[in-house]
């Protein structure tokens, strides 16, 4: 016996809850209500300037066509499915759905504006720029903002606990938790600027980008400067020059930036999954969770291991689809149809991600103990303040040792250095006694510099 039929990408099963919100855009009943957006609103832009001896439409007719949109639903997307079935076309099929209401309204009069001068990628491309806007605007935009400001919560409330760093792995100039949290609060907000600074451009000037079929209708008309009109209409920046398709570079940019986002939030799960395996974060249990079918103890980090995987795969798809998008042969081919269908994949793992992510986040809690004994234990890190402040000694005139970086190095490096031995070692240099007395006082958990005041830089 075989299944019944069964989705295939688990964004559509078990994720599905996480992710539906993107289906209201980037789905294909998303982009069809996208497509009868711009059939519309064509049609009551060439009727509300009189083109071709037309009247504007009356307010109740208007709204009549625009409830088309915001009643979209199941029947809408039932009949857009039976007229494909025999139109082979899915923009033709929208273009009918359309008519059909101008027949049911009694304006079968203007039905011919239905797609007037239009080619099908005239229309699809508006529609990806709605849906795409619509979807980082208010779908992925907001859930990248959950994280930056739990983020941001963490890097304030951790500002002063001082940790160990570790660069190649070893031990390094202490920094605080707070402070390197805020690092990635920086990058992802400068990241975030970018994206909502983003253009969505349209293009609407026919089967070349050159007008012919308008300017065969109305050659008094000024057919670029009633594309502009249009296309800003509808809240989108209008590219004057195109093939039959806009170009998508603005796509091209737009994904680039995401799966940039994507690699930065990837560093935070893999850093956060290694301070708790130092210990440094302890996992808050969660009620009536497993987590190893054989080991009781456990708790696995799972929610960073699965935003690791997803954020991969995001990028893998928008990385994919920032190459293929930019190159259409000559004045056009299909690639690009098929490609676009898969924006919602890339932006579905990616909120999955970011989900997984802001709850992790908020099942964590650090163990100040864990970091006090790892910077206790290495006192050796002082070294770097030592020699510095030896330098700093003979440039004065205060001090004639000669290379103290070679000093510090016989002394420290590779070895376990404690407390004592570095108070007799500074006890016996030649430096001047504020210097000494500085050194003296200085302890691996002091040494942070202005970490704590580093973490006001987040505006």
């Amino acid at each position: 016996m075989t299944l019944p039929i069964q989705v295939l990408s688990p964004l559509d099963g078990r994720y599905q809850a996480v992710v539906s919100p993107l289906g209201e855009y980037l789905s294909e009943a998303g982009l069809n209500r996208a497509r009868v957006t711009v059939e519309v609103e064509w049609l009551i832009y060439l009727t509300n300037h009189s083109m071709f001896g037309t009247s504007p439409l009356s307010a109740d007719n208007v709204a009549a066509l625009r409830a088309l949109v915001t009643d979209f639903g199941q029947a809408e997307i039932d009949e857009l499915a039976r007229l494909e079935a025999t139109t082979r076309h899915d923009v033709k099929a929208v273009e009918y759905l359309v008519r059909a209401k101008l027949s049911e309204l009694g304006l079968d009069h203007i039905a011919e504006l239905t797609h007037f001068a239009c080619t099908s990628e005239d229309i699809n491309n508006l529609s990806y720029a709605l849906i795409v806007r619509d979807a980082t605007k208010n779908i992925w935009l907001p859930a990248l903002q959950a994280v930056i400001a739990r983020l941001r919560e963490l890097s304030v409330q951790y500002r002063d606990e001082a940790m160990l760093a570790k660069t190649h792995g070893q031990p390094a100039t202490p920094t605080t938790m707070g402070k390197e949290l805020a690092v990635f609060v920086y990058r992802l907000e400068r990241i975030q600027k970018q994206i909502e600074g983003s253009e969505y451009l349209g293009k609407f000037s026919g089967a070349t980008g050159t007008f012919s079929a308008h300017l065969a209708a109305e050659p008094e008309a000024n057919w670029p400067t009633i594309s502009e009109e249009f296309v800003t209409s509808l809240g989108l920046t209008w590219n004057p020059l195109t093939t039959q398709i806009e170009s998508h570079d603005w796509q091209a940019e737009l994904y680039t930036r995401i799966s940039h986002a994507n690699r930065v939030i990837h560093n935070l799960a893999t850093d956060i999954w290694t301070y708790i395996s130092m210990g440094y974060f302890r996992q808050i249990p969660q009620a009536g969770a497993t987590g190893s079918s054989t080991m009781p103890h456990k708790i696995n980090p799972i929610r960073f291991e699965n935003a690791e995987a997803n954020l991969e795969l995001s990028s893998a798809v928008l990385d994919s689809l920032s190459a293929t998008l930019v190159t259409s042969r000559l004045q056009r081919d299909l690639t690009d149809s098929t490609t676009q269908r898969n924006v919602g994949v890339g932006y579905g793992h990616s909120l999955l991600a970011l989900d997984n992510i802001r709850r992790g986040l908020s099942e964590i809690d650090l163990d100040s103990n864990a970091l006090a004994h790892d910077l206790d234990t290495n006192w050796e890190i002082l070294g770097e303040a030592i020699q510095t402040v030896i330098r700093a000694e003979v440039a004065a005139g205060r001090s004639t040792i000669s290379d103290p970086y070679a000093l510090l190095k016989e002394l420290t490096r590779g070895k376990r250095v404690g407390r004592n031995d570095l108070i007799a070692f500074v006890s016996g240099l030649e430096i001047g006694d504020a210097a000494k007395a500085r050194l003296l006082e200085l302890t691996p958990a002091g040494y942070v510099g202005l970490a704590s005041d580093l973490v006001d830089y987040l505006t």
